[in-house]
């Protein structure tokens, strides 16, 4: 029985306990399972019948923050305000005010209140910042240690905080002002001798990040440095909170998510697949389409403007798609390739002369080993005149496409605009449309008329 299942037949089973009063066996059921297992089961039962289950788990606040952002929306619904306000209290910071965000103003209202007044201006201030910058990101469970402190002192402040903390595993130093001045990592404080000073004993050179700062910047600083946990500062260089490795991972997922979806010329959406609905389906999709419905007209007004070229020479017809498909082709290639490249930082706008002349020698090659493919096909078909406009056709095609692949996605960076929306419905659009012109140009040169 695979996963699925199980979680299915448990959350039967565990529903028609409920249903039954048997809460204490089922809460035991639920206990002996890892906690996004339970999460799991418990999200595939109603919401009135999951809340009296997840109220009696000892790590319930672990499980509900496993539960998908919809089914935690749900559930505080119908939670007592109480046992939501104890759930919410026993979240870390950062999930707890991504919850909140979600919440309508009338649950806010009510979940504020009974709420302890630190988790209440907590949630004010991480909710205060942009979306998608590091302040809405990071959490504002951390350790701190004074410079002054000695390593037995500081273990034993750790000691302390390590229930609220997010990690321990390093602990950043600060002074009255909350000025970062260093960290310290545990496994230092260990090896080290119990009366020498933290100031002894902590890097100075620490990287973070400001509150400001884009949240895809911030993963890639805890990727290129390795980090467990990222410090945030604020303007005057205040420790304000840390983001964690697992949360600079959800953002790389949901970033390349994002730009695997405007690849394919959609919308951001959000939510599983099969939880959205038809309409947001409809309105994620439609705008591209519509909009390269408009773009391809290109392709039938260079059609339109020889006829009589293609109608003196209809074999220039078979081998129209081909032409015109493998501009596109080559073009999305190209535009893959930059699109990925300038999203890791891998490339610059200052690299797009030095690049082009390598994209345009590769062009070249591709282009060339195409050609004597349909070159051969075109002089079975036609003969030697059309040979010849086919393989001077797919060598400008491709040329042309795969230089279009690689700059669009430059020109809308330097625009201001995300290279993911250089997708592949809008390359494959513009290159076959340049493609139906240089083929049916090239043709016009070499065939006759009439």
């Amino acid at each position: 029985m695979n996963e699925k299942d199980f979680a299915e037949t448990f959350a039967a089973k565990l529903s028609d306990a409920v249903a039954q009063q048997q809460l204490d066996e089922s809460v035991q059921q639920l206990q002996d399972l890892r906690p996004i297992d339970s999460a799991d089961v418990l999200a595939l039962m109603t919401p009135t019948l999951a809340w009296p289950l997840l109220q009696r788990l000892p790590n319930r606040a672990t499980v509900f923050a496993y539960l998908a952002p919809d089914i935690q929306v749900a559930m505080a619904q119908v939670f007592p305000r109480a046992s939501l306000a104890k759930i919410v209290g026993e979240m870390p910071a950062d999930e707890r005010t991504d919850l909140y965000k979600r919440l309508n103003q009338a649950q806010r209202d009510a979940l504020l209140p009974a709420l302890a007044q630190a988790e209440r201006e907590d949630i004010r201030r991480l909710s205060a910042y942009e979306e998608r910058t590091a302040g809405a990101l990071m959490t504002s469970d951390y350790a701190t240690l004074s410079a002054q402190m000695s390593v037995a002192e500081a273990l034993a402040a750790l000691r302390l905080e390590a229930p609220d903390a997010e990690t321990i595993y390093h602990a950043y130093v600060i002074d009255a002002a909350r000025k970062l001045l260093g960290v310290v990592s545990l496994r230092v404080l260990i090896l080290a001798s119990p009366e020498q000073r933290i100031a002894d004993l902590m890097m100075s050179s620490v990287v973070s990040c400001n509150v400001h700062d884009d949240q895809e910047d911030v993963a890639k600083t805890i990727a290129r440095y390795d980090l467990i946990a990222l410090p945030i500062t604020d303007d005057s260089g205040a420790l304000v909170g840390i983001v964690t490795h697992d949360d600079a991972i959800d953002v790389v997922n949901d970033e390349a998510t994002d730009d695997f979806h405007k690849s394919g010329g959609v919308s951001t959406m959000v939510g599983k697949l099969k939880d959205v609905s038809i309409r947001m389906l409809y309105r994620k999709r439609v705008f591209w389409l519509v909009f390269l419905v408009f773009g391809n007209l290109l392709s039938g007004l260079s059609i339109a403007n020889f006829e009589e070229v293609i109608a003196a020479n209809l074999v220039l017809v078979f081998f129209l798609p081909l032409l015109v498909d493998s501009g596109g082709n080559a073009g999305s290639q190209s535009a893959t390739l930059m699109v990925r490249a300038l999203a890791t930082g891998e490339v610059v706008m200052r690299d797009w002369f030095s690049l082009l002349g390598r994209e345009a020698l590769v062009a070249l090659m591709l282009g060339a080993t195409m050609a004597v493919a349909i070159s051969i096909i075109g002089y079975i078909r036609g003969d030697a005149v059309v040979s010849l406009v086919l393989a001077l056709s797919m060598m400008s095609v491709v040329m042309i496409g795969c230089v279009i692949g690689m700059s669009l996605p430059f020109v809308l960076n330097k625009l201001g605009f995300d290279p993911a929306a250089a997708s592949a419905p809008l390359i494959t659009s513009v290159c076959d449309a340049s493609g139906v012109l240089i083929y049916l140009f090239i043709a016009s040169k070499f065939l006759a008329i009439g």
